[in-house]
Parts: structure tokens; sequence; C-alpha cells
């Protein structure tokens, strides 16, 4: 239990505000292209509770992958919708990247201070730092498997001739059931496809001193965020 309390704490609001802020991205490129939709709703906010989902809350911490509600968009509303359903489904991904990106950045300079910053303080910190980089990074990974209705999936059919983006958007109420089905039935598989980017991201922002540092220095084995 002192060992759950304590991931929790470090995993909390970093994870939430991962899901938060991809959502968010949605709403707000969809008003910036014509559809006020998530705006009218009140949706265009980070306040967690316009957004937490409680099973993918949950599903956050105990598979690594969660989601919030998702932002309502309407694409018949967007100026070009088929050009532009491109920006709006691939704005959660990129925000994901850019707050890795930033996280990464303040691990750094952090550890370049760390002697002047006492342990106590600083620990907790990093611990939620680098659990932001790799939450960020799992939901821009998973979110950019190209199947509808996941980001990577409107991608594609934004990208695709007129004929084939129909017949590929056709699978979009079947594409959640399979993915979820692989999750619980084959989660081998989605490793597969998401541990190697995901470890390539890890290293390659964070870095392999910053990384031998932070073994050393703090709980991070302990709290397995390595561990996918």
């Amino acid at each position: 239990m002192e060992n759950f309390l304590f991931k929790l704490s470090i995993m909390l609001v970093p994870g939430i505000f991962a899901v938060v802020c991809h959502e968010v991205s949605h709403g707000y490129i969809a008003y910036k292209f014509g559809d006020p939709t998530a705006k009218s709703m009140g949706r265009l906010t980070l306040n967690p509770f316009k957004h937490i989902d409680p099973i993918g809350l949950l599903m956050l911490f105990v598979i690594k992958i969660g989601w919030a509600k998702p932002v309502p968009v309407n694409f018949n509303n967007l100026h070009n919708p088929k050009r532009d359903m491109i920006w709006v489904a691939a704005a959660g991904p990129i925000t994901n990247i850019l707050l890795a990106t930033v996280s990464a950045l303040l691990i750094r300079g952090i550890i370049e201070i760390f002697v002047f910053v006492p342990l106590y303080l600083a620990e907790p910190i990093l611990l939620m730092l680098v659990f932001s980089v790799f939450i960020n990074l799992v939901l821009a990974i998973f979110n950019l498997i190209p199947v509808p209705p996941l980001d990577g999936g409107r991608v594609v059919v934004g990208f695709l001739p007129y004929r084939l983006s129909m017949a590929y958007s056709r699978i979009e109420p079947f594409g959640m059931i399979g993915i979820i089905l692989v999750v619980i039935l084959f989660p081998a598989i989605l490793s597969m496809v998401i541990v190697p980017p995901l470890n390539l991201g890890i290293y390659f922002l964070i870095g392999p001193d910053a990384l031998d540092f932070l073994i050393k220095n703090t709980s991070i084995i302990r709290l397995g965020f390595l561990q996918f």
C-alpha cells in the first residue's frame, strides 16, 4: 500500500495533465479551424473535472495507457473538413510530444543544479518529470497507431483520396473495440508497437547521462517508469 501511494503521488498530476492537454488541443485546433463545439460546451479548459473519465484514469495507472472524455468535434463545421481533420487529429500527439520535450529539458536543467537543491525537493520533482516524459510519449505513440478512431487513423483518413478515405473511415466504429481486445488479450503485440519508439524517445529526450544520474540518485527503478 505504501508503494502504491508513493507511485500515485508521483504519477497523478503529470498523468492527468498529459491526457487533459491532449484533449484540449483537439478542441482548440478545431475551434481555430471553425468548429466552436468544444468551446461552447466549456471543454477548452485545463480543469481536469471537465475531462476526466474515471475508467480511463484508472487504466492510466494499471496498464499505463489511459484516456479522458473525448472533446467533441463537429468536422462538418471545419473550413475544409478533410484537410483540417489532419491538424485536429494530429494536435493531440503533437501536444504530448511537446510536453515530453519540455519535461526532459527541465530534468536536464534540474540535474545541472542538483547539488544546490535539497534531495527531498529535487527527487519528487524529477520523478514527476520523468513520468511526464514517459506518459506523454506513450500517449503520443499509442494515438498515432493508424487505426480510426485513434488520431493516427484520422490523419490517414485525411491524407487518403476521397473514396479510399471514406472506405477506411468506416472501420472507426470497430477500431476501438479491436484495439481494446488487443490491449486485453494480446498485450505483447501492443508492447511490440509501443516499446521500441518509447525507449528511443526516452533515451533521446532525457539522454544517457541524465538517465544514469536518475538511476543512481533517485527512486526511478522502484517506480518502474522504464518498464512498460
